[in-house]
């Protein structure tokens, strides 16, 4: 009897991982590719979603940008898993994309958003070689901004889903944004003189379930998004004084990475969103 029920049990075990193979190889290919770097921007009030009708509240666009790595012997190509704050007042997605090994391509990829999970997932466009790394960006927008009258708060914070080599957050000032302040502040080194209206955090080594919160506040009377407003000043003459103060290019610079992942991939977002 007892034998018999041996049996019957082992042959329960052996259908179960027939019927889903991925339950031993999930935990035994967990560490195949290692997240060496993502980088945040925070950008209030920078433009709205291609498919927004009701223009009434302040957009918040968030992009991540992500460096993982290959660490097994084999070139690696299947689903990316990622959570994202899908419960966030109105959260849509805007754009997923990931890049050729040498970043000198960019692809538009399919994703599947799990509501329940609140994840987002999808396939890799190319085998990733042993070693090489990945890179992905992902945009998605949010009304999280509290408004109350000029007077705008954002707080915002980031939950590690796994260890991050090197994680940082940047915060792109909105363009006729006034009273800006950052809570924590950021250290005098981390906001650069050539970055006009970018204020960013640097973090080594995040473990998976840390978290880091800030507040960002700040007064604006201007409703037009600065991407709008960035377009304006473009088709104005060069020599104007305005256009001379811009941080147009180098708001633009810093929402692309530049340094992290190839800039004429921003540039070509940025014309696709255009047209």
């Amino acid at each position: 009897m007892m034998k018999k029920l041996l049996i019957n049990i082992n042959f329960l075990l052996c259908l179960l991982l027939l019927l889903n193979p991925l339950i031993i190889a999930a935990e035994e290919n967990q560490n195949i590719l290692s997240m060496e770097e993502l980088s945040i921007k925070v950008m209030p009030e920078f433009a709205y979603h291609p498919n927004d009708v009701k223009k009434e509240h302040p957009p918040l666009l968030i992009g991540y940008q992500g460096t993982m790595r290959n660490l097994s012997e084999q070139p690696q190509k299947g689903q990316i898993e990622i959570p994202l704050p899908v419960e966030d007042k109105n959260f849509r997605i805007g754009y997923v994309a990931d890049y050729s090994s040498d970043l000198s391509k960019v692809y538009e990829i399919e994703y599947i958003l799990n509501q329940e999970k609140g994840t987002i997932s999808w396939t890799t466009s190319g085998e990733i070689q042993p070693n090489d790394v990945y890179k992905f960006v992902i945009e998605f927008y949010t009304d999280n901004i509290i408004v109350e009258n000029e007077k705008k708060n954002l707080p915002y914070q980031f939950k590690s889903f796994t260890d991050i080599g090197l994680f940082n957050v940047s915060f792109i000032e909105p363009l006729k944004a006034e009273k800006l302040v950052l809570d924590p502040a950021p250290e005098e080194k981390n906001t650069h003189g050539d970055e006009k209206g970018v204020h960013s955090y640097f973090f080594q080594g995040l473990k998976a379930g840390e978290e880091k919160r800030f507040t960002l506040t700040y007064e604006r009377a201007e409703t037009t998004p600065t991407i709008e407003m960035m377009e304006k000043q473009e088709q104005q003459p060069s020599d104007t004084v305005e256009n001379k103060e811009s941080p147009a290019i180098l708001s633009i610079a810093a929402v692309s990475g530049i340094g992290l992942i190839a800039a004429g991939a921003f540039a070509f977002f940025m014309k696709r969103k255009r047209d």
